[in-house]
């Protein structure tokens, strides 16, 4: 089994043979939910005797987007042998629940299977799962074999694919097993450990002004200048809403949001405003991004501005350093209606440290 370990501030990625295949006691729920996009409904009782892949995942989850290149790998790679993958879109964000908003998001990262939409949470929760993304193996015989939650666990979850495919019916040799698509994802590597989500809003959000928060409400906040983990500093006038921060000040008026994170790379899930998009203009630790460590969603321009479109909600990559290390990132809104929902720390490689585990 593929484990991740936690010592000194640092995770220890281990590797074993494969993932526990558990016995044949829990029969898979079907798949009813809210909407189906990208095909026809995906009935489990019309695909007894192919395994069947359900992946529980949100397009606005930094852990989901790292999962998805090998799902969508071991679609294309396995269908031939009998496999089957399936989605299932559970929203953590309101925004997520809209179809228009999943159908594009399935446009762009280009995902190929079917995903049907649970927005009452009623799949997951049949499936008792806790954390995205979160991947579920069914047999012919539709009962669930194997499960793996969170980011990580790639290779041995393929490989307990492969025993159930080779345990029915498939005799010949098997394609070769996915090559990691990530650094981190690599058997016997030490990460630096990086900032967990930070999320805004007033049902979950973490803040540190000593305005603290009143939901649905204005609030003018004053900027402390000191700044702890695990939390954002709002400076300016802010609507808190339930899932985010969302910038009201009026044109010329001067707002942030300050993090503290520990990470490689940062990614936000922004939001733009009603009347269209918006921009936000990103510093880190004071200066603004450089060609040398703006994200892929940045644009740096003349007068050393560095600046996020913000285009619609989803999750951004604001910023890719070249080296893990600890920094402070401010967003200035330039658009009334700008929203700031979370904030994600990227793990890194420990260079030439690899566990004995």
């Amino acid at each position: 089994m593929f484990a991740i370990q936690p010592l000194n501030g640092y995770i220890f990625r281990t590797n074993m043979t494969i993932q526990e295949i558990k016995p044949r006691h829990v029969v898979a729920r079907e798949l009813l939910g809210d909407y189906w996009l990208n095909g026809a409904p995906f009935l489990l009782g019309d695909h007894h005797g192919e395994v069947v892949l359900v992946f529980f995942w949100d397009f606005s989850s930094s852990a989901s987007l790292r999962a998805l290149p090998y799902v969508q790998d071991w679609s294309a790679k396995y269908a031939h042998i009998g496999a089957q993958v399936v989605g299932v879109h559970t929203p953590r964000f309101r925004f997520a629940q809209d179809p228009e908003n999943v159908q594009h998001a399935i446009e762009r990262l280009g995902v190929t299977f079917p995903v049907v939409m649970d927005n009452s949470q009623m799949i997951w929760s049949l499936y008792g799962n806790r954390s995205w993304p979160t991947m579920h193996l069914v047999d012919r015989d539709g009962f669930i074999r194997c499960q793996n939650s969170g980011d990580g666990g790639y290779l041995s979850f393929e490989r307990s694919l492969q025993v159930l495919l080779f345990g029915y019916s498939y005799r010949e040799e098997m394609p070769d097993l996915t090559a990691p698509f990530h650094e981190t994802d690599r058997p016997g590597v030490v990460c630096y450990r990086a900032t967990p989500e930070i999320l805004g809003g007033y049902l979950r959000g973490s803040i540190g002004n000593v305005e603290g928060l009143a939901p649905e409400s204005v609030i003018e906040y004053t900027d402390p200048g000191i700044y702890l983990d695990g939390r954002m500093y709002l400076k300016g006038a802010w609507m808190i809403d339930r899932d985010c921060f969302r910038w009201e000040g009026e044109a010329g008026a001067e707002g942030a949001v300050t993090v503290r994170y520990q990470g490689i790379e940062a990614n936000l899930v922004l939001g733009s405003p009603e009347s269209g998009a918006g921009t936000m203009r990103v510093e880190q630790d004071g200066a603004p991004l450089t060609a040398a460590n703006a994200g892929r969603d940045v644009r740096v321009g003349p007068g050393k501005k560095s600046v996020i479109a913000v285009n619609g909600a989803r999750l951004y990559n604001v910023v890719r350093n070249r080296e893990f290390g600890e920094h402070l990132l401010t967003l200035r809104p330039q658009h009334t209606g700008c929203a700031v929902y979370s904030l994600t720390g990227v793990a890194a490689v420990i260079p030439d440290l690899i566990s004995s585990n």
